[in-house]
């Protein structure tokens, strides 16, 4: 019992020495960027906000779940179908379930391996070297339980290795949350961009069918000797581009269609696919407040994704420091050994051993050294890459921001050229038709009008899509778990 009793000791001495560690205290760094948003993007977003809140408080981006920014049912469902069945996704909730055992494994070094061994051997020995010659057959059995090499994490190299992979699977927690984002954000603005498909190919149908008829009439008139050579080739381009349009209307839907079936994992059902008459003005939530740019450290899971690996990289350079100290481990055995079966649990049959060892590190070529350099060195990587990261992330916030402040009076005032364009139009027409006004004028206008319609859908596009990007870049799109629950890492934690 004396061994197991040793064993016990150098246990209780390993846990109270589990506190200490050499890794450096964590901070986290300040922020690489200003405090404030562009003080006239931010002015001219707040009045957005507060006027369309009317003055209620808005929700934050982050604390706004997916299904109540995005109010197009079928919006909703795509996204639904997205989350169930994209591989991206797939691949970020293996890649938890793969740190989660990896996090396992290097924890399981902080406790005792306890191995049950049995082991039988027939030796002969010829007496010409057996001990006072006296040789012949020897049998022997064992069976015990063993330790083997446990280590007393005297200076935390084992608790800051397990440390440093617990926060590596906090990481990759963090990289599923930034993976639905995207996802969720990629599948709103396919469906968006599919609504102007639908919309820009049904102004295509609409202008090739009038500059058909339009192109009939003068092909008649040129036949009459009523119109010039020059006339019909002018109808003959503007037809050919209303065809063009509509053959470049119709592969972007295409395009987009096939997009929007790689990030839902399957083929679109076709009664999830926008019409041309889908209402953009309530399909997102019109605005949201930007907050500070510190708000992004806890709204943004990328950023909390980088500060978790800066926390790993910290963690390894304890366990850089601790190879230079001593390492004690303990290998040891608890049993019974007879040279009869039947005898191993006789009395008199118990045996044990208890192996203590040091190991001190004198002289090992710069090794241990050149270690702690290279954890040093990941821990200044991990430090840029978390400060670029945050850089994107205020960058996209504030190009966002520009949008919001003047893609909305950009659509009305492309709305309202389009008008002045449609009136130019019918004016035109109603001069062509009186003699008033030559052929190449009404077409001009044709074409103008055509544009100012095209573009009036694109800004309605980019005006939409920019508020999905406000919500992206705000960190919504996840849906964090409820207050009761607790994360992966939270319940490791605890465990460890």
């Amino acid at each position: 019992m004396n061994v197991i009793k040793h064993l016990g000791a150098a246990s209780l001495l390993a846990t109270l020495l589990a506190g200490c560690s050499l890794a450096p205290t964590y901070e986290r760094p300040a922020l690489p960027v200003q405090t404030q948003w562009p003080a006239d993007l931010a002015a001219t977003a707040n009045a957005n906000v507060n006027a369309n809140a009317g003055g209620s408080e808005a929700p934050s981006a982050a604390s706004l779940p997916w299904q109540q920014f995005f109010r197009d049912p079928s919006l909703r469902q795509l996204i639904s179908l997205a989350l169930d069945h994209n591989r991206d996704l797939r691949v970020a909730a293996l890649n938890i379930e793969r740190a989660r055992s990896l996090y396992q494994v290097q924890s399981a070094d902080r406790l005792p391996t306890l191995n049950l061994g049995v082991s039988g051997a027939r030796q002969e020995t010829p007496n010409a070297v057996a001990p006072a010659g006296k040789g012949g057959l020897t049998t022997a059995y064992s069976v015990g339980l063993g330790v083997t090499a446990f280590e007393l994490d005297l200076f935390g190299r084992v608790r800051n290795l397990s440390g440093a992979a617990l926060e590596r699977f906090s990481a990759t927690e963090q990289a599923r949350k930034t993976t639905q984002i995207s996802v969720v954000a990629q599948v709103a603005y396919t469906y968006e961009a599919l609504v102007a498909d639908e919309r820009l190919l049904a102004l295509a149908r609409q202008t090739l069918d009038s500059r058909t008829a339009s192109h009939q009439r003068q092909v008649s008139l040129r036949e009459m000797g009523a119109s010039s050579d020059y006339d019909l080739r002018q109808s003959d381009s503007l037809l050919e581009a209303a065809r063009i349009a509509l053959l470049q209307a119709q592969r972007q839907r295409a395009l987009d269609q096939n997009a929007l079936a790689l990030l839902i994992g399957q083929p679109v059902p076709a009664g999830l696919l926008p019409a041309a008459d889908t209402d953009w003005n309530g399909s997102v939530i019109a605005e949201l407040p930007a907050g500070l740019p510190s708000d992004l450290l806890t709204g943004r899971p990328d950023i909390a994704q980088q500060e978790a690996l800066l926390r790993a990289a910290n963690a390894n350079i304890g366990a850089a420091r601790a190879a230079f100290f001593p390492r004690i481990s303990l290998t040891g055995s608890f049993g019974s050994a007879s040279d009869a079966l039947n005898g191993l649990f006789e009395s008199g049959s118990r045996a044990w051993s208890f192996l203590p060892s040091i190991t001190l590190p004198i002289f090992d070529g710069g090794r241990n050294r050149a270690n702690l350099g290279v954890a040093q060195a990941d821990r200044d990587i991990a430090v840029a890459q978390y400060e670029k990261t945050i850089q994107v992330a205020f960058r996209e916030v504030a190009d966002a921001l520009a949008g919001q402040a003047t893609l909305g009076a950009e659509l009305r005032a492309v709305q309202a050229q389009e008008r002045a364009e449609q009136q130019r139009h019918d004016l035109a027409k109603l001069r062509y038709d009186s003699g008033e006004a030559s052929y190449l004028d009404y077409l001009d206008a044709q074409r103008a009008w055509f544009a100012s319609q095209q573009q009036t859908i694109r800004t309605g596009l980019a005006e939409v899509q920019n508020r999905i990007a406000l919500y992206k870049s705000l960190g919504g799109g996840w849906q964090e778990q409820s207050s009761g629950s607790a994360t992966g890492t939270d319940r490791l934690a605890r465990k460890d």
